[in-house]
């Protein structure tokens, strides 16, 4: 063997490992995202945003070192359980469910998949995990709500309405934490002078029915539940609300960017981009299991402006200073 060719293979030799741990080093990462929602949903659009955009501000770069498996699930629970299915039988390195009707078919699907969710209610009670400080699978995240926030939402109904003295409750008697948030309002009800009607959303008909009836009697206000039938029939709600010049306050933004009137809830770009952190933090090592929940940081008012023109309110001065944003 000629000198330079033996050089050359030693050279070679000692450089292909290099290479190899650079390769090694900057390997794809596969990461699920499962939605709840229709791909030209504005809403679940910005949050998946928001959780890319974190995403990249942690070093992760799509077709360099991560490649994004995303499944717009719509909000139909068959669909959903058939999107969960498919993602985990495609073994990422990790799955990030958006909402609670997610998070269930996924756990079916797979018991070693790490699976970071967004806007969860109650995990423990609706056990996807072990507690909140230890969740102990392979399952962790972000809780949406405290039960104590829909007292909240009674406060400001009567804030932004304060002739409102009978009000709709529209909850999911499927959900234990329905149930409890419903006996959150109950118990703050008798100090604000108001008699609340609960009301069962099964399905559209139920809804408008029991909204008709309701709505023959004066001062009457409204306010779902968080749930995912609430998020199904969104438009419904608050196209019978408007109809019937019911005032109501809900949980989530998106209903006021539909037309209603005024929402409390916590900010849940804030909860994806935070995700995005678990996500990182997992892909580099860590266990879902040592990963404790966390309850939101951030909460926001958005009032829709228009909504309270054409309901004849007049809205106080304490509400504009609450309200984080304001749609015309």
């Amino acid at each position: 063997m000629k000198r330079r060719d033996f050089i050359t293979l030693i050279g070679g030799a000692t450089l292909w490992p290099l290479a190899a741990h650079a390769q090694q080093r900057e390997r794809i990462r596969r990461i699920g995202v499962l939605l709840p929602a229709v791909a030209d949903d504005p809403q679940w659009q910005a949050r998946l945003g928001a959780f890319l955009q974190a995403l990249a501000l942690l070093g992760w770069t799509i077709g360099h070192n991560v490649r994004i498996d995303t499944r717009w699930a719509t909000t139909d629970p068959a669909e959903i359980r058939k999107q969960a299915a498919e993602l985990a039988a495609l073994a990422p390195d990790v799955i990030v469910a958006g909402g609670t009707s997610g998070v269930e078919p996924l756990l079916q699907a797979t018991r070693t998949v790490p699976i970071v969710f967004t806007m969860v209610v109650d995990p423990v009670g609706a056990g996807f995990v072990d507690s909140l400080a230890h969740p102990g699978g392979n399952a962790t995240g972000f809780m949406v709500y405290e039960f104590n926030v829909s007292g909240k939402w009674l406060e400001l109904l009567k804030q932004i309405a304060p002739g409102v003295t009978r009000v709709a409750i529209l909850r999911d008697t499927t959900q234990a934490v329905s149930m409890s948030m419903f006996a959150a309002i109950q118990a703050v009800a008798p100090s604000l002078r108001v008699e609340v009607f609960p009301a069962n959303m099964r399905d559209a008909g139920e809804i408008e029915q029991f909204t008709e009836t309701f709505a023959r009697s004066p001062n009457g206000g409204m306010i779902p539940i968080a749930s995912g039938a609430a998020i199904r029939y969104r438009d419904l709600i608050v196209t019978l609300a408007a109809r019937h010049k019911l005032p109501a306050v809900y949980f989530d933004r998106f209903f006021v960017a539909a037309g209603g009137l005024i929402s409390y809830g916590p900010d849940l770009l804030d909860q994806f981009r935070r995700a995005a952190g678990y996500v990182d933090r997992i892909l580099k090592g860590e266990k879902p299991a040592d990963l404790p929940i966390q309850a939101p940081t951030k909460y926001e008012t958005v009032l829709n402006l228009n909504t309270a023109k054409a309901l004849g309110l007049d809205v106080p001065a304490t509400v504009f200073a609450r309200a984080d944003e304001e749609i015309e």
